[in-house]
């Protein structure tokens, strides 16, 4: 791993980090056709579709066509952190308002005990995945470095073209980056630095989620490198099972 030039105060390696992100996701979305951008691997994706016809309950956008989103819930991946709320002092019922869920949701997940079972999350499509990069994106910078006015929801106007997404996508990515290099010490520790609606990042200092930031967008951009992946050997013949040894 190359260490030359890396910046030895809190932000730099924050910022090193998404950079190398970034410019790994962008060799990987070279070439990105339309058909591909919303090719869905098995039935019952979510994805990005004409608003008449979005296959989920919450889809959104403000034009023609929306993002694919279901029903609110608590993950079990968030179950941790659902705990964390209530032990820093949170009201189950604000708790429940955070995650826009009922009060007994809530209490069922603080009552849980043990591993919680994997979620059964759809299978999302590339569109749906650089979609919801994008509105999280517009609306970070929205609520960190701007009015805090606009709707996330409402900021990205998605559309089917793979081309003139990622155009669009980079350009929201770039200035949420410019907005992030120019973030001060005292900044990093501000509690509520960032008011990001659909999030508890308001309750956390900015370093925290600059890290989260980091994280969402790794994990989103290898999602979809692995549906490119798929894509491309989605006509290739399955190997043949080896036959099993006869019974001795």
């Amino acid at each position: 791993m190359e260490t030359e030039g890396a910046r030895p105060d809190r932000l730099g390696p924050l910022l090193d980090q998404f950079d190398q992100a970034r410019e790994m996701a962008q060799v990987r979305l070279t070439g990105l056709g339309d058909e591909e951008f919303l090719w869905e691997p098995v039935p019952g994706c979510w994805s990005l579709r004409r608003r008449g016809e979005a296959a989920t309950p919450r889809a959104f956008g403000p034009g023609e066509w929306v993002l694919d989103l279901g029903a609110a819930d608590i993950p079990a991946n968030e179950y941790g952190e659902v705990a964390r709320q209530a032990a820093d002092g949170m009201t189950v019922a604000k708790i429940a308002e955070d995650w826009s869920v009922s009060v007994e949701r809530v209490e069922q997940v603080l009552a849980h005990t043990g591993a919680p079972a994997p979620d059964a999350t759809p299978i999302t499509t590339i569109a749906w995945r650089l979609g919801h990069l994008h509105f999280e994106f517009a609306g970070a910078w929205e609520w960190t470095f701007g009015e805090r006015r606009q709707d996330p929801k409402l900021m990205v106007d998605f559309t089917p073209s793979a081309a003139l997404t990622l155009e669009r996508f980079w350009a929201v990515i770039d200035r949420w980056r410019d907005g992030v290099a120019g973030v001060t010490d005292e900044q990093l520790d501000t509690v509520g630095f960032s008011r990001y609606p659909y999030s508890n990042d308001s309750d956390y200092p900015y370093l925290g989620v600059l890290a989260s930031a980091n994280l969402e967008f790794i994990h989103h951009m290898a999602e979809i490198a692995l549906l490119r992946d798929l894509w491309r050997a989605r006509d290739c013949p399955m190997p043949r099972s080896a036959p099993r040894p006869a019974a001795a």
